[in-house]
């Protein structure tokens, strides 16, 4: 229970970091949950599929009678906001509120998680919500997807207002301009706390309007003499719009690659936010017959993900489609942080594949749905918070956008710049930073949620760098003596092969462990001084396995 008449504001992820975006809103025993997503795993994260936040506080909470959640509000469709909606649903089983989009993609993922049935009441931008103590006024902002409110939170203590992912946009894709208005409104009725976007806090200027993504399509269609394969987010309507506009203007027709993107396709379409031509779209298999000036093809996989389309595509590995010298790739995103390093071997790939690859900045292919601090200025200028809270960014990208606060005349103790797990408490008077909550990354691995921890990651690091080596010792239980040569496996650390002497140095060490050893642990010791033999002799530390069988009698070889 949080202290009467404090508002606690808990971030569960997103903050100090890009992806799986969750947040709590609580006063009293009752609270909301604002959004639910994932975040892609960086490249030490080895065999991870994505990350989401760690909520299990939140349940512990619930569990103990503490807290009541009257609902989950997500803010639009992106995966980075609706990716954790089944796993929290599964613990967290509460009424999810959506625009008619953002309902539409998450109509997909809880029909995975088996919460087909599941309360999911649709909104639209403008409707006012009532959640508990809280109530919720949803206004309309422009993002590089369709469908995306911000959220003016009227709270016992006052209005705080929660921008979402959002860019000033004065000619967006889909027609529909940010709600100027009732941002002038929330500064009429004064805003006691503004939760404020980051992810571009370090980037000058203003975020270019999708519409400047048309002329640079059109540039690349117009060149391109052999198939086009435009790489974006499964996500990204407003983008496969674009894209779906140019193949007409060039006569070409369109075919997409990719299950995720196939059936947010038919969900944006069935809801009217696509408007795709039926004679535009072709089947994979008859692209591939087609004259390859005639094609273009959509696919996932800008993140360099090695099991998206563009991925396989790279590494010759998908069942339908390969890359042919004169192909052209249109990388339609930014990298994520921390992605850098695979999206630029893919690209590589391709480009090894005879493809001619085309990304942000060579052309002005992408541009990025999230206000720059030209825009940021506006918004905090707007609204004129008493309190400032940066969210959904690094800590490099929350600093900045602290600062930038101060410069427009917050003071420094009005601002607070935490990382996920971190309490805030508002008062009409005061701001403060609170305790940090358990948590971490909960790592998701096929099945797997969360059974995945530090030590078998660190485990796998070790795998991946040094491989390991597995011994068989066989021993006479009585004489205590070595029935035959040890037998001795290894994977990723030598070829045994062409370590004859390396082989032979340690079997006459495992004999002399086992020859000299007295007392204590066998197994340990024999692992302990081959561990210490191999970093000698090679500088590496494979995981060393060693296994210890009595056996009677003479052994027999098969």
């Amino acid at each position: 229970m949080i202290p009467n008449g404090k508002l606690r504001i808990l971030p569960l992820g997103g903050l100090g970091e890009i992806g799986k975006n969750m947040m709590l809103i609580q006063y009293g025993r009752e609270g909301i949950i604002i959004d639910t997503g994932i975040m892609f795993p960086e490249n030490d994260m080895l065999g991870i599929d994505y990350i989401i936040p760690d909520f299990q506080y939140v349940v512990d909470q619930m569990a103990q009678g503490n807290l009541v959640v009257h609902g989950i509000i997500v803010t639009h469709g992106h995966e980075d906001h609706t990716g954790a909606i089944g796993h929290v649903l599964d613990a967290i089983p509460v009424p999810v509120y959506a625009t008619a989009l953002t309902a539409g993609l998450l109509e997909i993922k809880m029909l995975q998680f088996g919460h087909a049935d599941h309360p999911l009441h649709v909104f639209k931008a403008g409707d006012v919500l009532t959640l508990g103590p809280f109530t919720v006024e949803t206004f309309h902002v422009c993002h590089s997807i369709p469908d995306g409110v911000g959220l003016g939170i009227n709270t016992p203590i006052g209005l705080v207002v929660h921008s979402s992912d959002f860019k000033f946009d004065h000619t967006p894709v889909d027609g529909w301009p940010p709600d100027f208005a009732k941002l002038a409104e929330f500064a009429q009725r004064g805003v006691l706390a503004l939760l404020s976007d980051s992810t571009n806090a370090d980037q000058e200027g203003w975020t270019p309007s999708e519409a400047v993504i048309d002329k640079a399509f059109d540039q690349v269609f117009a060149q391109a003499q052999g198939r086009i394969i435009v790489a974006t987010f499964a996500s990204l309507i407003s983008r496969i719009q674009q894209v779906a506009q140019a193949a007409q203007r060039h006569n070409r027709k369109m075919a997409i690659a990719g299950h995720s993107m196939t059936e947010y396709i038919k969900v944006a379409t069935k809801l009217g936010y696509l408007n795709l031509p039926k004679d535009l779209l072709v089947p994979v298999d008859r692209a591939n017959k087609m004259p390859p000036h005639e094609v273009v093809i959509m696919a996932t996989g800008t993140q360099g993900e090695p099991s998206a389309v563009l991925g396989r595509l790279a590494w010759g590995q998908h069942r339908q489609l390969e890359i042919e010298r004169g192909d052209t790739v249109i990388m339609s995103a930014h990298p994520i942080p921390g992605n850098e390093e695979l999206v630029h071997r893919t690209i590589n790939k391709l480009i090894q594949r005879g493809a001619h690859v085309i990304y942000h900045p060579i052309a002005q292919v992408h541009v990025s749905g999230h206000a720059r601090r030209e825009e940021l200025k506006l918004l905090i200028n707007m609204l004129r918070p008493k309190f400032f809270i940066p969210v959904h960014g690094e800590l490099r990208h929350l600093t900045q956008h602290s600062l930038l606060a101060q410069e427009l005349g917050i003071p420094p103790q009005n601002i607070a710049v935490v990382e996920n797990g971190t309490e805030i408490f508002l008062t009409p008077d005061r701001l403060e930073v609170g305790e940090r909550v358990p948590g971490g990354y909960v790592f998701v691995d096929g099945k797997g949620v969360g059974d995945v921890g530090p030590i078998v990651m660190r485990d796998r690091e070790s795998l991946g760098r040094d491989g390991f080596v597995s011994v068989l010792v066989l021993i006479d239980p009585h004489t205590r003596e070595l029935l035959e040569p040890p037998e001795i496996i290894s994977r990723g650390f030598v070829f045994w092969r062409d370590a004859t002497e390396l082989m032979i140095m340690a079997q006459e060490l495992i004999a002399e462990v086992v020859r000299t050893h007295k007392q204590g642990n066998l197994t340990l010791a024999i692992q302990d001084a081959l561990a210490k033999l191999f970093y000698t002799e090679t500088k590496r530390r494979p995981m060393t396995f060693a296994f210890v069988r009595e056996v009677r009698g003479e052994v027999v070889p098969v």
